[in-house]
């Protein structure tokens, strides 16, 4: 009996690798809009995709990082300056792709622009922390989506969603995790509708990856403002230890980040050039060994889990 279901296992996860292989036709021809390519991985994908010979069309937020772009790639690359917070930049960054995409259409979006600070204990935060946050990484990929849909749609191409392993088990109470989940949610939605149209959306849940978002002085910057604003009250309550041991797992959590990011980028490549991509990609071990199977653990696994790896935090109050 165990021979038969190895064997079924096996033989589907073959059938299944070979049918992912197969490659979109004439890439050469087909325009990809990605935003947040100033580093990280924007920047690395851009590069990616101008090698395999495709028309990039990249958006970043300083006019430094886009000319440090072009300076690495060829000059089938074309940057443009976008910020995803303001209407006004999406819509003129939206006219932009329609002279260069003409009546084919634009293949794949890529929303991958996103912040993750400010970063703290929710009673340290105010509604402003959040709102920063949510305006870059949810709403600010939604009115880009929206505003690129018909393009996407007359190609009948591909949306590519940056969300993370934190979409799915929030350890933190910051924005970022609430933004995800709200990625997560709005790219189900998207994927069924479009569905209809012959367009394809895919989300991209990285583990933990060092980028220049999450330095640690970064962070380290973010968690030291937070207590700095904090009232007098949050201060006696929590004490200045929880404010350094909370500082020094931040610091050692980003310390064992992965600095290979390819394994995310790989993912992205995959969903835009695949003639099957997935609905999802867990990119990253911990993603795939530790996030994913919690998502699917009774919630009472999944807080014990965090409840004892947060014990000394909890004494300290």
């Amino acid at each position: 009996m165990w021979l038969y279901l190895v064997a079924l296992v096996g033989l589907w996860t073959l059938l299944r690798l070979i049918r992912e292989r197969k490659v979109v036709s004439h890439l050469q021809d087909k325009h990809v809009f990605i935003t947040g390519c100033d580093s990280g991985f924007g920047n690395l994908l851009a590069r990616q995709l101008d090698r395999r010979g495709m028309r990039v069309l990249a958006a970043c937020l300083t006019e430094k990082g886009a000319e440090e772009l072009r300076n690495k790639t060829s000059d089938r690359l074309e940057t443009v300056i976008l910020d995803v917070t303001k209407t006004e930049s999406i819509v003129a960054a939206t006219q932009w792709v329609k002279e260069r995409v003409g009546n084919r259409g634009l293949w794949g979006l890529v929303n991958n622009a996103g912040i993750c600070v400010p970063l703290g204990p929710i009673e340290w935060m105010n509604k402003e922390d959040f709102a920063k946050i949510l305006d870059v990484n949810l709403l600010g990929m939604i009115e880009v989506t929206l505003s690129m849909l018909p393009l996407v749609r007359k190609a009948r191409g591909r949306v590519v969603n940056v969300s993370s392993a934190v979409g799915r088990v929030s350890f933190s109470g910051c924005g970022y995790s609430i933004s995800k989940y709200g990625v997560e949610a709005f790219s189900d939605s998207l994927r069924r509708e479009l569905s209809y149209f012959g367009v394809k959306v895919a989300i991209i849940e990285p583990g933990a990856f060092k980028t220049a978002l999450n330095s640690v002085g970064r962070l380290s910057s973010s968690i030291k403002m937070l207590w700095d604003r904090a009232s007098s009250e949050v201060k006696e309550v929590y004490g200045e230890e929880f404010m350094l041991y909370y500082l020094r797992i931040v610091t050692s959590l980003v310390e064992t980040c992965s600095e290979d990011l390819t394994l995310v980028t790989d993912c992205m490549e995959h969903a835009l050039t695949s003639c099957h991509p997935r609905t999802r990609y867990s990119a990253g071990w911990d993603a795939k060994l530790l996030y994913l199977p919690m998502s699917y653990l009774p919630t009472f696994l999944s807080d014990a889990f965090f409840y004892w790896s947060s014990a000394k935090p909890a004494q300290a109050l």
